[in-house]
């Protein structure tokens, strides 16, 4: 009993051996690797198609398949934990993220990038919760906020960045450059974990307790989530419910992943521990993490779209408007790390929460065809300023009144759910503005034909051919312009309708987050261990 008591109390003390913010930049550095990978090749794409002699539609399989085996992954990662032991799973998932980066970067055929992407997106699964879990391990409960500032640094401005970084090393290098960045990074994160990180204790009890492998869980689990990823990402390319493909994918995703639940609940050694919603708190932060990471992707997705497409900026300049919110979150995060010290993470969360509502409030009051640069800017600043307020006490949320054996799990959930947020965000958006266009272009159709149109297209006309054009060609033009202007106000109508429900959803959280349980910022122990 006393060396029981004197084992548990040896780990609940534990402390690793270097300065836990070394640790902390080591794996965090592996971690910005895998983040950047998921929206880095976005711009690539019609490059990749270009030069393997593919089209378009083939070349965004190139996201697809990463997406799909990194999900796969994601929630399998407690388990494998416990299997390999948390340092030696983070060691090999750089290695082999590195080594398929490099196998990307030299793939002479579509059909071998494919491959290649789906090993680099199931072995960069595993680096982003195990950066979370050490995290959340080497530091006390008191800069344990901290240290989940400096992990936010790599989940929220990666994706930021990713794009334009993306295109400028294709437009004045090569798309292969992209995938062999991956390489010295990798090597150094490599070096760097093998020498200052260790396991603590709990992981060794862990690992004595694991019989087998749940081969029907893992099974369902890749039918389940690789079905859902691709309906995501297909679904709004080949219509939805009017494609067979995509009906049938959704049908297996629901069977798959309820089936994946009621299994996983009546196994003692899940490969996905589902019962960990029992837990209110990681229940709620889960499903906050869900409509972070839509808001998140699906904002980052917007406001570039509607630059590019409707206002005619280039891939570069749209991105520098991104990059303005992600230099003053990498100023902020550190920022709310300190106040995790102060106040409850639940009051923080609902500030993160209101501020994000009201950002995307203003952002339909503000965005029309004349909207400048600075204008663009400093709304996605107040767009992306809010999720520096969510990210980090979600996090610390997530792990109150949580056994410690149970954080690479929930660390590995918290990852996922923000994945899938970013994939469904992304498609809510994309269908909502293909969509929505189409029935402002009607009724403002309908509105102009009901006003003085015929009069408007004739003062138009007569003004061009007194340019030189033809009668003929004067009208044709002068209805062309007016069919496109209105087009151009459809299209942006619907970003405001886009940018309305993100707003309702942030404000909907907002309301939840008073019901997530109170924690004791920097005194007592959140996670316990037993």
């Amino acid at each position: 009993m006393s060396t029981a008591g004197s084992s548990i109390s040896q780990e609940a003390v534990w402390k690793p051996r270097v300065n836990p913010w070394i640790i902390a930049i080591a794996v965090s550095l592996a971690a910005f690797m895998e983040v950047l990978d998921t929206s880095i090749a976005n711009v690539a794409l019609p490059h990749i198609a270009g030069n393997l002699g593919a089209s378009n539609d083939e070349s965004t399989w190139v996201l697809t398949s990463y997406l799909v085996s990194n999900a796969i992954v994601l929630p399998t990662s407690g388990w494998l934990v416990g299997f390999l032991g948390r340092k030696r799973f983070f060691l090999i998932c750089i290695v082999f993220f590195t080594v398929s980066s490099f196998l990307c970067g030299i793939a002479p055929s579509l059909g071998l990038l494919l491959l290649f992407r789906v090993l680099q997106g199931a072995f960069g699964g595993g680096l982003q919760p195990m950066a979370q879990a050490i995290l959340g391990d080497s530091f006390p409960p008191a800069k344990r906020g901290l240290a989940f500032a400096l992990y936010g640094i790599t989940a929220i401005c990666a994706p930021a960045i990713g794009p334009t970084l993306g295109g400028w090393i294709t437009d004045n290098y090569s798309w292969r450059w992209i995938f062999y960045l991956n390489v010295p990074v990798g090597a150094v994160a490599f070096m760097l974990v093998y020498q200052l990180v260790e396991d603590p204790p709990y992981l060794a009890r862990l690992k004595k307790r694991l019989s087998g492998f749940d081969f029907i869980g893992f099974s369902l689990l890749t039918v389940g989530v690789g079905a859902l990823q691709i309906v995501l990402d297909k679904g709004q390319e080949d219509d939805w419910f009017g494609s067979h493909f995509i009906t049938t994918l959704v049908v297996i995703a629901a069977v798959g992943l309820v089936s994946l639940v009621v299994w996983e609940w009546l196994q003692k050694e899940p490969i996905v521990d589902v019962r960990l919603f029992k837990n209110f708190n990681v229940a709620t932060t889960n499903l906050m993490f869900l409509m972070l990471g839509m808001a998140l992707f699906s904002s980052t997705v917007l406001m570039p779209q509607l630059l590019q497409t409707l206002m005619g900026y280039t891939a570069q300049r749209a991105g520098m408007v991104l990059s303005a919110g992600a230099l003053v979150v990498l100023v902020a995060l550190p920022l709310v790390g300190q106040l995790t010290t102060r106040f409850q993470a639940r009051y923080l969360i609902a500030f993160g929460w209101i501020s994000l509502a009201t950002s995307m409030y203003f952002s339909c009051r503000q965005i029309d065809l004349l909207i400048s640069f600075r204008t663009a800017a400093f709304l996605r600043v107040w767009q992306y300023l809010p999720v520096a307020f969510l990210f980090v006490p979600l996090t610390l949320a997530g792990y109150v009144g949580l056994p410690a054996e149970k954080t690479n799990a929930a660390a590995g959930l918290m990852n996922f759910m923000r994945n899938i947020g970013q994939s469904v965000g992304t498609s809510v958006v994309t269908t909502l503005i293909a969509r929505r266009s189409q029935y402002h272009q009607s009724v403002l159709a309908e509105y102009t034909a009901s006003g003085n149109f015929h009069a408007s297209t004739t003062a138009l006309a007569t003004r061009l051919s007194r340019t030189g054009l033809s009668l003929h060609a004067a009208q044709q033009q002068a209805l062309g312009r007016l069919y496109a202007m209105i087009q151009g106000q459809a299209a942006v109508l619907s970003y405001i309708d886009a940018y309305w429900l993100l707003a309702a959803i942030s404000a909907i959280m907002f309301l939840c987050s008073f019901f997530l349980k109170r924690n004791d910022p920097g005194k007592s122990r959140n996670v316990s261990v037993h």
